[in-house]
């Protein structure tokens, strides 16, 4: 992780959030790596393989307290392995007739796989309730703006009209698309990892695989079907779906951000006094959230790639891969979460400049309903025809500096289909946004029935 950004007292809350940071710091992983070994003793005991007095005790003694981090440091930069310091303390915290039972058939890379299991379950939970916010906020902006007319834009140039609510209705389609997704991706990730030196779990015998059930129960994981030392996939689709989000919402910030322009100030991020000013100019209103909501999406999308070399591994133990998750897996997830601090309170009090939306499609000349002239004359000289005339007084009114309706008032074959209501109808932005009020009302509904009301 780049420190700068993540240890920095001053830069970290724009690149994160402090419950994210807390959930990937060195104390939450110390206690997942004690979890493990208490869950594991409780297992064990729970299928005879070790006695029940024993499992109790390394239970008590799987704190904190009994853990003095700057001397496992010491110990890990000798060694080399992070968690031979972790059970030469709990084993010194335990009493004689629990110490022998300490880490009982387990391996130092089932420690680890767990334990960073457990810090992406609780990571993934504050992900999911920030992005239902995001949701919630989405849905409210669709339905508030089902009908309002905008400007639809292709190549950044005026195509035809859509309303804003069949804009915020994509991003609401997507969002969902990621929600749903999520279920399926916990379920293939959240996997206990218990196998031994080479999987196998040899050293409990008969008893392995029960040993393996109850210790997934005693910490509410998958029991897989086979361990999983070399095959990454759970954790690499986890960062995966990240960069979904996060890919998303750096979408939803640059569509914001093109829309603030001086020239178009159709959107604008919620107001706070003083919020976006500039140091130089007095009457600029910058923006703030989606500059960091982007750059963010950058990052996060480029940990993707990084996180896949992982699944490539050699034999029963990789021989790299491991800390290359151990610097993407958390970056990802501190990323993430500050990507979702931004974007929800950016929509959930963005500016909607309706006015500005409607002046927009008027100041073009007409030119952006050329499409909606067309489609009113092909049925009557087929389209090809219609595309002439249209492209014809087009081309008329942007050389001459007039709008589109003078231009087609005095076209012949225009008038002779069309009375001058026509054509005004023909011209109303607000009457050629199409299917866009049905598309919103179907993701809306998606949307409740997944419990998201807007």
């Amino acid at each position: 992780m780049n420190a700068s950004l993540y240890d920095s007292p001053y830069y970290r809350d724009q690149f994160s959030t402090q419950k994210m940071r807390a959930t990937f710091c060195d104390t939450a992983r110390f206690q997942s790596w004690l979890d493990f070994e208490a869950a594991l003793a409780r297992a064990e005991a729970s299928c005879g393989v070790i006695p029940a007095e024993a499992a109790e005790a390394i239970t008590e003694a799987a704190v904190l307290d009994n853990l003095d981090p700057v001397e496992m440091k010491a110990i890990y930069e000798k060694v080399g392995f992070a968690i031979v310091p972790l059970v030469k303390q709990l084993t010194a915290a335990c009493p004689d007739h629990a110490a022998r039972y300490v880490h009982w058939g387990a391996t130092t890379q089932d420690v680890l796989d767990t334990g960073l299991v457990l810090q992406m379950r609780a990571g993934l939970a504050l992900i999911e309730a920030e992005l239902d916010a995001v949701i919630a906020a989405l849905a409210a902006l669709a339905r508030a703006h089902r009908d309002t007319p905008q400007a639809g834009r292709t190549f950044q140039q005026h195509a035809v009209p859509i309303t804003f609510g069949y804009k915020v209705a994509g991003w609401l389609d997507e969002a969902l698309r990621h929600r749903a997704r999520l279920a399926e991706v916990k379920a293939r990730a959240l996997a206990v990892q218990y196998g031994g030196a080479v999987g196998t779990l040899a050293p409990l015998g008969d008893k392995g695989l029960a040993v393996r059930a109850a210790l997934a129960r005693e910490l509410d994981l998958r029991d897989p079907d086979i361990t999983w030392h070399t095959g990454r996939d759970g954790l690499a689709e986890v960062i995966f779906w990240l960069g979904l989000v996060g890919g998303l919402l750096g979408r939803i910030g640059t569509e914001v951000a093109m829309l603030m322009r001086s020239e178009v100030s159709e959107l604008r991020e919620p107001y706070v006094p003083g919020r976006g000013a500039s140091s130089a100019m007095p009457q600029k209103r910058n923006p703030i959230a989606c500059p960091q909501i982007i750059a963010i999406a950058n990052r996060l999308r480029s940990l993707v790639p990084q996180m896949m070399e992982s699944q490539i591994q050699e034999h029963e133990r990789g021989i790299a891969a491991m800390p290359v998750e151990w610097m993407v897996i958390p970056e990802a997830f501190l990323l993430a979460s500050g990507a979702l601090k931004h974007a929800r309170p950016m929509l959930e009090g963005l500016d909607v400049d309706v006015a500005n939306m409607r002046r927009t499609l008027d100041s073009g000349g007409g030119l952006i309903m050329s499409e909606a002239v067309m489609s009113g004359l092909a049925p009557k000289l087929g389209r090809g025809t219609a595309h002439e005339v249209v492209t014809a007084a087009a081309a008329n009114a942007i050389d001459t500096g007039r709008h589109l309706r003078d231009a087609l008032l005095e076209n012949e074959t225009v008038m002779a289909q069309f009375d001058t209501t026509t054509i005004d109808r023909l011209l109303d932005p607000a009457n050629y946004t199409g299917s866009c009020g049905a598309m919103v009302d179907a993701v809306l509904t998606r949307a409740q029935e997944q419990g998201f009301e807007g």
